[in-house]
């Protein structure tokens, strides 16, 4: 018979519950992390094509014609990007946070 007492076995199977529990943790802060990277991935892609689209337009209003012309603008284009990524955007977050997950050895599920 081995010389383990209950006690120490108790301590150990408790320990391995405490390593997979901050195993988990930790995994949970990734995902987090690589979610929010890959919105803001996308965000920023969504926000250099807004821009190209506006780059021809000029004229009357508030975003027209003036020399804060580009400012203003480019705070508008920031915010669609935002909106479109928050609410889905074309599909670049999900590929790009599969990736991140990918890349460290973690399952996406």
């Amino acid at each position: 018979m081995s010389g383990t007492s209950a006690a120490t076995l108790g301590l150990s199977l408790s320990s391995i519950g405490t390593a997979d529990s901050a195993k988990l943790a930790a995994e949970m802060k990734i995902k987090g992390k690589a979610k929010a990277t890959s919105e803001n991935f996308e965000a920023m892609f969504l926000n250099s094509m807004f821009q190209q689209m506006f780059t021809g337009i000029d004229g009357d209003g508030p975003f027209g014609g003036s020399g804060a012309l580009k400012v203003w603008r480019s705070f508008l284009t920031d915010q669609y990007a935002k909106s479109f990524a928050k609410a889905g955007g074309i599909g670049i977050a999900k590929d790009v946070y599969q990736e991140l997950l990918r890349q460290q050895g973690i399952s996406a599920t």
